[in-house]
């Protein structure tokens, strides 16, 4: 006999609803099962069996977050089958900046209500950004809250534990004065700043579908594009030559991720002419008034991720990226000094 509770329905909270969206998403959860898989959906703990041979000293690394205000741009849109690889690659991309090879991810989501088929569109959007980071969705939790959220509005979050072998830690210790920095470009805005985006273009539900000369789609839909998952590319890169440092370009970003990756008395040169900036970059920054400062203090400009190789690998690593699919560039180099960054 089934869990059914008329009391607990009538206050708001149908556990029946979560037993068919758990229905719902198992096709989709089944999609990024990998050889560590032990145990399916549904039981208390998620179990993952890691394969550890040729590793002499395993450790592991775990990442956690969640998509932010990016979510206001899912409810005006009612789109939800994209936000959920926001809230993978945001955990992801950080596990990999240490050289860390994801293994599984666990997502929370909490409804004001539960839709089954609005969940399980959510949850498609978690295990797509599995599938891209080489991660397994081995569990989660879909909490039904009214009375705290509002019926057509939910918050998700996540958390992603990778594994690397000790000695191959990607920690910046090694950096030296003429190391080359690369970029690899990002899809958009990516899940940081979006509160300053919505007070720039007073999100609601007409001003998501406004056009714009620089955008090839309405702003919503350009603003909703999915942030890039740099895990295989980069992991790619990490195993044919030595990257000596790594940052993820997310909230606070230039000024406040490309420090975080620098050893004492090491400080990064960016040109600023060799930034992709983006167009929609190009019109926050217009449309909001805002100084070029704020710009790279706040948002990733064109860059999500960073990475620091030596001068005579440089060439080497563009031509690996490509072959992954990212048109890496040059940013600058590694100089001696504390200004920690300089964007000239």
């Amino acid at each position: 006999m089934k869990s059914f509770s008329e009391s607990y329905k009538a206050a708001g909270v149908d556990v029946t609803a979560g037993y068919k969206a758990v229905e719902l998403m198992k096709e989709h959860v089944a999609r990024t099962k990998t050889d560590g898989v032990v145990s399916g959906i549904g039981g208390f703990g998620g179990l993952f069996a890691p394969n550890l041979k040729g590793m002499k000293e395993p450790v592991l690394v775990s990442g956690t977050d969640g998509v932010g205000t990016k979510l206001k741009l899912a409810f005006l849109l009612d789109k939800h089958d994209t936000i959920g690889i926001d809230c993978v690659a945001m955990c992801v991309n950080d596990v990999v900046c240490c050289g860390a090879t994801p293994l599984f991810f666990l997502d929370y989501l909490a409804v004001g209500k539960n839709y089954p088929e609005k969940v399980a569109k959510i949850v498609s959007g978690v295990a797509e950004g599995c599938v891209q980071s080489g991660s397994a969705l081995i569990g989660g939790e879909t909490a039904e809250m009214p009375g705290f959220y509002p019926e057509n509005e939910y918050d998700l979050a996540g958390f992603s534990v990778g594994i690397v072998d000790k000695e191959k830690i990607v920690d910046g210790s090694k950096l030296k004065a003429g190391d080359v920095i690369i970029g690899l470009p990002s899809s958009g805005v990516h899940s940081n700043g979006f509160s300053l985006v919505r007070k720039v273009f007073g999100i609601n539900s007409k001003t998501i579908l406004d056009s714009y000369e620089e955008l090839q789609k309405p702003l919503g839909e350009t603003l909703i594009t999915p942030t890039r998952i740099y895990v295989k590319p980069m992991l790619r890169l990490m195993s044919e030559l030595e990257v000596k440092a790594v940052s993820h370009i997310t909230g606070g970003g230039f000024y406040e991720n490309i420090p975080r990756m620098l050893k004492s008395g090491m400080t990064a040169k960016i040109e600023k002419a060799a930034v992709p900036v983006l167009p929609i970059f190009e019109l926050i920054q217009r449309v909001g008034k805002i100084s070029e400062r704020d710009m790279f203090n706040t948002f990733n400009m064109g860059i999500g991720m960073v990475a620091t190789v030596s001068k005579q690998n440089a060439d080497r690593a563009l031509e690996i990226l490509k072959a992954a699919g990212e048109n890496a560039v040059v940013l600058g180099e590694i100089a001696e000094g504390d200004e920690g960054i300089v964007i000239s």
